[in-house]
């Protein structure tokens, strides 16, 4: 029988890795635009992409770059290779906790504004 006959193809993770992992990098990096844009003014006045959300237009329009470039980049690197899911996992909510203190106003109030 043909179905015998052909080898099935061996599942892998890494590319499911790689899509959760860049979230957590994309939420750091949405924090960390937010932190700088209160500490440098230029910064804050080169990130108003549109001026009615100020500098957040900016801060979220890099954040997804980084996490679109992320994605390409991890996937690439794991897309035929089995990772570690769990330290994977680990990280990215340690990601995903510091995006979201960079974007708490008392926290990025004491960068400056």
């Amino acid at each position: 029988m043909e179905g015998n006959t052909r080898q099935q193809k061996a599942l892998t993770n890494g590319p499911a890795a790689a899509a959760i992992l860049a979230s957590g990098v994309g939420s750091l990096a949405l924090g960390l635009f937010t932190c700088l844009t209160q500490a440098l003014a230029s910064l804050n006045d080169a990130l108003s992409f549109y001026s009615p959300a100020g500098s957040l237009s900016g801060e979220t329009t890099l954040a997804v770059v980084a996490w679109l470039a992320a994605w390409a980049i991890l996937h690439r690197m794991w897309t035929r290779q089995q990772v570690d899911f769990g330290k994977v996992f680990v990280a990215t909510l340690i990601l995903i906790a510091l995006g979201l203190l960079g974007t708490f106003p008392p926290f990025f109030q004491l960068f400056g504004g």
